[in-house]
């Protein structure tokens, strides 16, 4: 009798102790969660103001009385790693925030205006409106830039390209008869494609493809034939170059030829390859006029001539099939005033908080042609899509101030290019 209530005291003995110990445990992982989790309140405020970026705590009544109150933290501009909270008093929320760069913010703060055409800053500045990013456009038969907004970025800004180089890329495929404008390309055992539609739904394994056959002394070849690396404009202050590997990327040519691996690319840059293919192969010098009277006494200058003529035609119903039914939709596609360009969307490598946005595109109706580049620098809610979005606007603004002019009494962009119209 003796050892049976020995023995039922020890179970109890042990049991307590076990429940102590955990009540000791759960109270040391509540201590260092509150220690390295804070909610949003006064210890979250103090840490918001060691950042210049301001941060709003809205305070929202939820419910009856006795409900809890609805916390929500709103970072306009938040550092990467910053954590996001939410709370109330049954959960608690933690939200990571990626990225380095707002989407929103104003980008014509600091810019010089006094050589721009003033109608294009306009219709330009419009367009872009809240967004983060630069928009440039210059004349594709002298090479005078006629507006750039947000100068700072377009002239020290060198990112990814992300899928703006396969237009480079399918250049070059053309030039080394890796492919013509009707072949398809196996990419799986049944599905195969050409390069209109490769281009216009910017199809990475397309390029990705024609990358490998390529092999990189090609692929960079053909980015310093088109002026990667190098600055595009002439004399024009601040201006920063690019940047291109002489080696392959770790990821592989496939990456560098479908994403842009291995590339630093300036808006500028982007802009003088859209101005080469828009004028069938004349890269010009870029030039921006400090002031009216440098814009009245403009003297073109030829930078290189690229040997690209004859492969235009292959590759300009992608870039309007691109507008008219592919990623750069949002341009909107007009048959009288036709568009085409190319979108890129990637975060970049080189600053992984950074989502970009491309779009390089250019008109061929009306007395006044232009080249619109847009790159939109942020995090949600930046796309090639959204960059074409943008370019559009400007188009359709500078169309509403009668900019373009009448339009020419016969026209080769009068055939629009149709998703089948390329295909055997």
């Amino acid at each position: 009798m003796f050892r049976m209530l020995q023995f039922n005291f020890e179970q109890r003995g042990r049991k307590t102790i076990q429940r102590e110990t955990a009540r000791f445990l759960s109270a040391i992982f509540l201590l260092a969660a509150c220690f390295f989790v804070r909610p949003v309140g006064a210890s979250a405020a103090a840490t918001a103001s060691a950042s210049p970026a301001k941060r709003h705590v809205v305070h929202r009544r939820v419910g009856s009385k006795k409900s809890a109150h609805l916390r929500v933290a709103s970072y306009p501009r938040a550092r990467a790693g910053v954590l996001l909270t939410r709370t109330s008093r049954r959960r608690h929320r933690v939200f990571f925030n990626p990225w380095t760069e707002p989407t929103f913010a104003d980008s014509t703060i600091g810019d010089s205006i006094e050589g721009d055409d003033l109608v294009v800053r306009k219709a330009a500045a419009d367009a872009l409106g809240r967004y983060n990013g630069t928009v440039v456009v210059s004349d594709p038969e002298t090479g005078r830039i006629l507006s750039i907004v947000n100068q700072k970025l377009a002239l020290k800004g060198a990112f990814q390209p992300c899928s703006t180089v396969k237009v480079i890329v399918s250049f070059a495929a053309l030039r080394e008869s890796i492919v013509n404008a009707d072949t398809r390309v196996k990419l799986s055992r049944r599905y195969s494609l050409d390069m209109t539609t490769a281009l216009a739904r910017s199809v990475n394994s397309y390029f990705a493809r024609l990358g490998e056959e390529l092999g990189f002394e090609r692929v960079e070849a053909y980015s310093k034939l088109f002026g990667l690396g190098e600055k595009a404009g002439l004399d024009i202050p601040g201006e920063e170059p690019g940047y291109l590997a002489t080696e392959p990327p770790k990821t592989g040519v496939g990456m560098m030829t479908s994403f842009g691996d291995g590339i630093r690319l300036t808006p500028l840059e982007l802009t003088s390859i859209v101005t080469a293919v828009a004028n069938g192969g004349t890269m010009y010098y870029l030039q921006y006029p400090k002031n009216q009277n440098d814009a009245q006494h403009f003297v073109p200058r030829v930078r290189r001539e690229l040997d690209i003529a004859r492969y235009i035609p292959a590759i300009r119903p992608g870039m309007m099939g691109a507008v008219e039914y592919g990623t750069a939709r949002r341009a909107v596609f007009d048959q009288t005033d036709p568009v085409l360009g190319k979108t890129g969307t990637c975060t970049d490598t080189a600053q992984p908080g950074v989502h970009l946005g491309w779009f390089g595109s250019y008109n061929e109706v009306g007395k006044n042609r232009v080249v619109v580049v847009v790159l939109l620098t942020g995090g949600r809610g930046v796309a090639g899509p959204i960059a074409a979005q943008v370019a559009g606007s400007v188009y359709r603004n500078l169309a509403a101030q009668n900019y373009f002019g009448p339009e020419p009494a016969a026209t080769p962009t009068k055939l629009v290019s149709m998703q089948n119209c390329c295909r055997q």
